[in-house]
């Protein structure tokens, strides 16, 4: 068995079944592999940012890592702005990096790079396998750790691929977490017994179900508040949930939002940093005279904490239904569309237990304060920051979950930096409707300049920021996709129901 076949058949073994890839020379025998053993399904995204965002989706809804194959450093190098935001999402995933044969190296061919220095942004392992019979070792600990949360990445030179190396075995370490510590939990329950206002702060698996009916037991017995973090990699919405606010993203409204709390305890969380650096601007969005307490440091269960931490306060044993949002039913609003306009379509139509992949910037703001009574469904958004995840995380997040909806909330500009993952939902069939807000502009740009006192842009500010000439019904049927184009509420709503209730992908472009 060659050291390929070593590779596709160990990740297999240890239960990794979709590989989402872009695949070049170097990666030809672990092409052939996958051909030769069964068990993984080989995903093709047109360009490699496709790839690490859809594995990124699949990997937050699936909670195990997908494979990703990518084509030496520049291939990589293409598919790194996902990478990031994976990271900050804490996704799981199993990255494969082909590399020029070892006796090649040397010689500086034209597509050679430092891989293992761009691996260094974001993976928390990386390894360059240096001999084919360490292949099932490197994978077993890449894809074991992986599991823990984080981009495992393995760069695997093109001759140790063709190598037949001595038989191993795959033997998976279950990721482990750190034990609850004791003192912190009773600490945390004395102070948010005596604080005056106290807030639980919520990241993570935290916003899962489970850790969700928690948190509201939890508020229930210290009369605490609830917020998510600003950009939660998967939270669970909407009617029987307790309704948690997002931290907000402009950090004089997220310091103001803040300020009122004498006590923030966190659980999956971090302390919340300004966005960017901005003159006379704190980075630090906690006000200095308000106590902090960190729950899940060093690699804590951020569902285990708050079990304990409800125990200790003495909490019910389930959320009492005064601390769980009602069903919020919305009349559909009428006439020409408006981003709040939207928000209300989406938040009344769409369906229980879809997935929204949330990257429509500064049209989405309504939306979240919205969802709180709507059906319950799942919430990704844009964990890093880093432009063009939506439609391919949607994708992955419709492999990982194929009876299940999913809603692309996309603003046209983010949209256009993975428009190619509309032809890998196409070729896959996956059931993913992307809503795109055609305002056809940077807005988030136009903000961001008022900071600087300047509110009528000029030439090359407006060429900077402005969109104008994307069909978007063009593009998406380009790419396989049927799709519509609306500019009223009622149209919305008639296509968005349309679209609801047929399988495949939909395009429907929100003029605005």
């Amino acid at each position: 068995m060659k050291g390929a076949h070593v590779l596709v058949n160990t990740a297999v073994q240890l239960g990794v079944d979709v590989c989402f890839a872009n695949p070049g020379t170097t990666e030809m025998p672990l092409v052939e592999a996958m051909d030769a053993i069964e068990g993984i399904r080989p995903v093709l995204g047109v360009f490699e940012g496709v790839c690490t965002g859809a594995a990124d989706g699949f990997g937050r809804m699936a909670g195990r890592p997908a494979m990703v194959l990518l084509h030496l450093g520049p291939g990589l190098a293409n598919g790194i702005a996902n990478l990031h935001n994976a990271r900050r999402a804490r996704t799981p995933m199993f990255v494969v990096v082909g590399e020029h044969a070892t006796w090649h190296r040397g010689y500086d061919p034209l597509l050679a790079m430092d891989i293992e220095a761009l691996a260094g942004t974001f993976s928390g392992w990386q390894r360059t396998t240096a001999r084919s019979g360490d292949i099932v070792r490197d994978v077993t600990e890449a894809v074991s750790l992986a599991g823990q949360g984080q981009v495992s990445t393995l760069i695997l030179p093109y001759d140790l691929q063709l190598e037949e190396p001595p038989e191993g075995r795959a033997d998976a370490c279950s990721p482990a977490c750190a034990p609850v510590d004791a003192g912190t939990i009773e600490r945390a329950a004395a102070r948010l017994k005596k604080a005056k206002l106290p807030v639980l702060v919520l990241g993570g698996k935290a916003l899962q179900r489970e850790g969700l009916l928690t948190a509201a037991r939890i508020r229930a017995a210290s009369g605490c508040d609830l917020l998510a973090e600003t950009f939660p990699a998967r939270m669970e919405r909407g009617e029987g949930l307790p309704d948690v606010p997002r931290i907000q993203y402009l950090p004089e409204m997220a310091m103001d939002q803040l300020s009122r709390y004498d006590l923030l305890v966190f659980a999956g969380a971090v302390r919340p940093v300004s966005f960017f650096g901005y003159p006379n601007v704190p980075a630090q969005l906690v006000d200095e005279g308000s106590e902090t307490l960190m729950l899940t440091e060093g690699g804590r269960d951020a569902g285990e904490v708050l079990e304990a931490l409800a125990g200790e306060l003495g909490a019910p044993s389930s959320a009492p239904e005064d601390t769980l949002a009602r069903p919020a039913r919305m009349d559909l609003p009428s006439g020409p569309l408006s981003g709040d306009k939207i928000c209300v379509v989406l938040a009344a139509l769409q369906p229980e237990g879809c997935i929204v992949v949330e990257e429509a910037i500064t049209n989405s703001l309504l939306y979240h304060p919205l969802t709180a009574g709507s059906r319950p469904f799942t919430l990704l958004t844009l964990t890093g920051g880093s432009l063009g995840q939506g439609p391919p995380c949607a994708a992955g997040a419709a492999i990982a979950c194929p009876d299940r909806q999913v809603i692309s909330f996309q603003a046209d500009g983010a949209a256009l930096y993975t428009l190619q993952a509309l032809w890998t939902q196409a070729r896959e069939r996956l059931n993913v409707i992307t809503l795109i807000c055609s305002n056809r502009s940077y807005d988030i740009l136009r903000l961001e300049l008022t900071r600087l006192g300047v509110f009528q842009p000029g030439p090359a500010a407006t060429r900077l920021s402005d969109l104008s000439g994307v069909d978007w019904v063009r593009a998406g049927e380009g790419m396989g996709v049927p799709s519509v184009s609306v500019s009223t509420a009622e149209a919305l709503a008639r296509e968005l129901s349309r679209a609801l209730g047929e399988k495949g992908p939909r395009l429907i472009e929100m003029v605005l």
